[in-house]
């Protein structure tokens, strides 16, 4: 989903002033990275595959394949084509049908095709992608990495620690289901989805490491307790005692406690440090660990904790409060590194912020969905009213901080401010249709948005450029995603034809009906393992040191396809209000979208700096577009319908 790229994400050097050019990483640097440091986890999740209903399709799960390079050449030029000039396309089309026929492309392909094919490896791709576009990746978290829902609220729970009550509640239901195994598998249709990312849902951890993270995991048994945040403090909360899982009224207790104490104290928030470039947090993850044995236990119980709960004293009103709240807060009321981050604000507004590297969007829905949907409509088991007057105190989880680690956290304080304070947001929402109306209009919702994407970044900038939407694999054993390229010969005609006044309307329902099927068929065969930028980058990955990089991978054309001036994804729930995700280039936007039942959202998330990115104004044009689009639909059927 979110920051998958074809290892073309922003060096933490080149995130300021300086050429467009230069702000992707450089081919050197994914050869060294991929020499240097393949294995993702050091710390891997005990072998679960054969074990319960949630795994029971694993055996029978298919390898992501590796497509042909007749398959995969063509369908890239026509991905480049309406991104260069007839020039420049002839001179690119030369060089890749160049490759094709090349003893060297033949040669990497069979490479490529044998390493998919060693017995034991799960997934050709996994430990390169692992590795390139999360653990090696330096770039703070967030904003750059997580992504995060923002919750509709509960009226049935007013109160913060009451709302925060019933979500831990139905949380650990649905952990409850992980443990035992007995989750359903998804399913996309009649066909199995990969159940491996929830090996690191629960009790799971990023840790800072040189010059790549580890994933931890924790045994979920004995480890039945979460961490509290609040005060930019973290305190332990044992959710079992004697045997027997706190009801809602006893959570609420033992948060009213934490609430207390916390707000009545002050802490170093360390919390920070993990809001830092990687490579600084994992120096000061070690500087944090020596400075007393007790750091080293307190880190290894907030590590091992299910999940993060974070009870913030901010009362975010509009929607980009809200978004801003759960995509990075204060930087310091939060572990970014834990995998799940449960957020509640003082006035019950809610969200989650995921950390991306070991799990990607869809099973964290599919989790905030049954959250969402047993909180909301009042499904949700919180057991007694009574609370147990034996109860333990919440621990404190201290640490001990010398003037180093203050000082790096001071540091690391700044560094974030600085960060955050360079990212523009603007929250659409748009209410005129939804998903209902869009089929009715006879389209796919998901097509018909990315090309309101398309048209809206048209009309503001007269032109289309590479965008980046991100398409599950998860049909195959170990997926994750695939590219799929939105910008297509139709979605260019498309734009130009509703911005052609001369147009009619029913020339303009032909172009959209063009560009939407395209998009369709291409994201199809993103699904089914076969897109371009994937095996793209297997080719120049199993290059050897010394090796002559082939013409194609020089060619400009490249590197412009790859530099994701959009970078976008839809996940829906009906109980989400937005979610989203950063940019991925300095020039680009990261835009996430919903599609609702009645209303399509949109986060649109760029950076303020020398390129003159404006979200507030490409919103205005999508929302021009959907609209737009909607009237050209109707106008065009009612000009073909029967004349009475």
């Amino acid at each position: 989903m979110y920051k998958a790229l074809s290892a073309l994400k922003s060096s933490p050097a080149t995130r300021t002033s300086q050429n467009t050019a230069t702000k992707t990483i450089s081919s050197a640097f994914i050869f060294a990275r991929a020499q240097s440091s393949t294995a993702m986890p050091s710390s891997q999740p005990q072998k679960t595959t054969s074990v319960g209903k949630l795994f029971e399709f694993q055996s029978q799960l298919p390898k992501l394949p590796v497509p042909a390079l007749s398959e995969t050449l063509p369908k890239y030029l026509s991905t480049l084509e309406p991104l260069l000039s007839k020039d420049e396309f002839a001179q690119t089309k030369n060089l890749v049908e160049k490759f094709g026929q090349s003893s060297q492309g033949q040669e990497l392909q069979r490479r490529l095709e044998a390493r998919a094919a060693e017995p034991g490896r799960a997934n050709w791709l996994e430990e390169w992608w692992n590795d390139l576009s999360y653990m090696g990746y330096r770039d703070p978290v967030t904003p750059y990495v997580s992504y995060f829902y923002t919750y509709k609220d509960d009226k049935l729970r007013r109160k913060p620690t009451q709302r925060a009550a019933a979500i831990v509640r139905a949380a650990w239901a649905f952990r409850a289901q992980v443990a035992s195994r007995e989750l359903a598998p998804e399913m996309a249709r009649t066909t199995p989805l990969c159940s491996y990312s929830y090996n690191y849902m629960f009790n799971a951890t990023r840790i800072p490491k040189r010059p790549s993270d580890v994933e931890a995991t924790y045994d979920l048994g004995a480890n039945q307790h979460i961490t509290v945040a609040r005060n930019n403090q973290f305190f332990t909360l044992e959710l079992v005692h004697d045997g027997q899982l706190l009801s809602a009224a006893e959570i609420e207790s033992q948060l009213d406690r934490i609430v207390e104490r916390a707000d009545s104290t002050a802490a170093v928030p360390v919390g920070v440090l993990t809001s830092d470039n990687r490579d600084l947090w994992a120096d000061n993850y070690e500087l944090l660990a020596q400075a007393s044995p007790q750091n080293a236990q307190t880190l290894e119980k907030l590590q091992s904790s299910a999940f993060l709960l974070c009870l913030d004293d901010t009362k975010p009103v509009t929607r980009e409060e809200c978004h801003r709240t759960y995509w990075h807060g204060n930087g310091s009321n939060r572990w970014f590194d834990k995998s799940l981050q449960f957020i509640v604000c003082d006035n019950a507004k809610a969200g989650f912020l995921g950390e991306h590297s070991s799990m990607d969007g869809t099973p964290t829905c599919r989790l905030n969905d049954y959250v969402l949907d047993q909180t909301l409509n009042n499904k949700v088991d919180l057991g007694s009213a009574n609370v147990r007057a034996d109860l333990s105190e919440p621990e404190a989880l201290r640490f001990v901080t010398p003037p180093t680690v203050v000082r790096a956290i001071e540091q690391a304080a700044g560094r974030f401010s600085k960060v955050v304070g360079q990212h523009q947001l603007r929250v659409l929402q748009y209410e005129a249709f939804g998903k209902d109306e869009i089929k009715k209009l006879g389209f796919s919702p998901d097509g018909f948005v990315q090309m309101a994407i398309q048209l809206g970044y048209y009309k503001m900038y007269g032109t289309s450029r590479a965008t980046y939407e991100a398409a599950a694999t998860r049909k195959f054993l170990h997926g994750r995603t695939e590219t799929c390229r939105s910008v297509s010969n139709e979605s260019v005609a498309f734009c130009r034809a509703f911005e052609d006044n001369a147009q009619g309307v029913q020339d303009k329902l032909a172009a959209l009906q063009a560009a939407v099927k395209t998009h369709g068929a291409y994201a199809k065969a993103c699904s089914e393992g076969k897109g371009v930028d994937r095996h793209l980058l297997g080719l120049r990955l199993v290059l050897r040191a010394g090796e002559e990089k082939p013409a194609i991978f020089q060619d400009p054309a490249y590197a412009r396809s790859c530099h994701w001036n959009l970078s976008t994804s839809q996940l829906s729930s009906e109980h989400f209000e937005g979610w989203g995700f950063s940019e991925v280039v300095p020039d680009g936007y990261g835009i996430a979208y919903t599609i609702r039942k009645d209303a399509l959202i949109f986060h649109i998330a760029a950076m303020q700096n020398e390129f003159g990115l404006n979200s507030d104004h490409l919103a205005h044009y999508i929302k021009e577009a959907a609209t737009e689009m909607r009237a050209t639909v109707l106008a065009a059927k009612l000009a073909a319908a029967p004349k009475l």
